[in-house]
């Protein structure tokens, strides 16, 4: 356990550390300046067994419930985001001094030994303050990634290390939208693995080029996550702009409808339906690299009947989403039947309304024998 005072002692470094920043005008981006000083550093070491406390590994500045990165921590956004019980999400990436990711054309970037990937769950609260729920850390070691989720006490100022994972009851607050209190499920450490499994290692799922190819406001303006994470040192290999793929963001219904729903599906369903994944026996490839329509469920039968088939008989059926098994799962509360199996307990309206719309513009339809 953290030694008492090391807590209140940063958070006076830091805030001394802020003003100074902005009294003499260092020439850090804002991020930087607003967070840490470089005196105190984020990390972990590889060899060492877990942290027992979030606060231990340093990746925050200040109060916790700010969410605001230490030095030499960096935040970053997805063009589309997993659907996760309505909850928010800060995201940050931390990698050691002097070390960049190898950048990647398809898939996750290549992360060097002691990268940190830090994700905050979190709804807002009828004061304005930030409801934290769960940090999920991927600590990358010598052997691989290391998956670690940590639960956030009532007062936000600490998260524990909650490997056995948790259930706590959840009252979103959801702008437009009155839902009741639910079972939030923190998943435990073996969970993970079900769903960052790429031909049977673990591997991060959000840090892929196509989707962090989009523009974030750092503090002085926007500018492409990419760029920065290269003017920043932590990335080689970038390609030029014209080079990089971009996913489409399902929640811009600006952007095309096919480009959206198949983005939807990448996100939230194509880290284990791909032919390296979990469910690669499914035959369903649901990931924007898939061009064969059958991999995508046109007209394709379902591997295994059953209840989780609905009774119907093909994944998608053009034309008709109250035919297809795909948005039928979609639907369903029944852990056995449910897709996502894991990491939802909430119906995502707003996802189902999409699936719907673009199998219902789809055109032809599947021969009946």
């Amino acid at each position: 356990m953290p030694v008492p005072w090391i807590r209140p002692l940063r958070s006076a470094l830091v805030s001394a550390f802020a003003g100074a920043c902005i009294l003499l005008g260092f020439a850090l981006p804002a991020w930087q300046c607003a967070t840490g000083s470089k005196s105190l550093q984020p990390g972990f070491d590889p060899d060492a067994p877990p942290a027992q406390y979030l606060s231990e590994y340093g990746f925050f500045a200040g109060e916790a419930m700010a969410l605001a990165p230490a030095a030499g921590v960096l935040p970053y956004e997805l063009v589309s985001p997993l659907f996760s019980d309505y909850a928010e999400k800060t995201r940050f990436v931390y990698l050691p001094p002097g070390t960049q990711a190898a950048y990647h054309q398809q898939e996750a970037f290549d992360f060097p030994v002691g990268t940190a990937l830090v994700k905050t769950f979190w709804y807002p609260r009828e004061d304005g303050q930030k409801h934290l729920v769960e940090t999920r850390l991927l600590l990358k070691r010598k052997d691989g990634w290391d998956a670690l989720p940590y639960r956030w006490n009532e007062a936000g100022t600490e998260a524990e290390l909650a490997l056995a994972g948790a259930r706590l009851t959840v009252k979103p607050s959801v702008p437009g939208m009155d839902l009741e209190a639910f079972d939030y499920v923190i998943p435990n450490k073996n969970q993970c693995k079900g769903c960052h499994s790429v031909s049977g290692k673990f591997a991060p799922i959000g840090p892929k080029a196509r989707n962090l190819n989009r523009r974030l406001d750092y503090g002085s303006g926007a500018v492409n996550q990419l760029d920065y994470w290269q003017q920043a040192g932590i990335l080689s290999g970038l390609p030029e702009p014209s080079a990089r793929p971009a996913l489409a963001d399902y929640a811009d219904a600006s952007q095309q409808l096919n480009e959206r729903a198949i983005a939807y599906l990448e996100i939230n369903c194509g880290h284990c339906h791909r032919p390296e994944g979990p469910a690669n026996t499914s035959g369903l490839h649901l990931t924007s690299l898939e061009n064969d329509p059958a991999h995508l469920g046109f007209c394709k039968s379902p591997v295994a009947a059953g209840k989780g088939s609905g009774g119907l008989r093909y994944d998608i059926h053009p034309g008709q989403p109250d035919s297809s098994i795909l948005l039928y799962r979609m639907q369903q509360q029944d852990p056995g039947v449910r897709m996502p199996e894991l990491g939802r307990q909430l119906l995502h309206k707003e996802g189902v309304a999409l699936i719907r719309e673009w199998i219902a513009s789809l055109p032809g339809d599947c021969l009946m024998p």
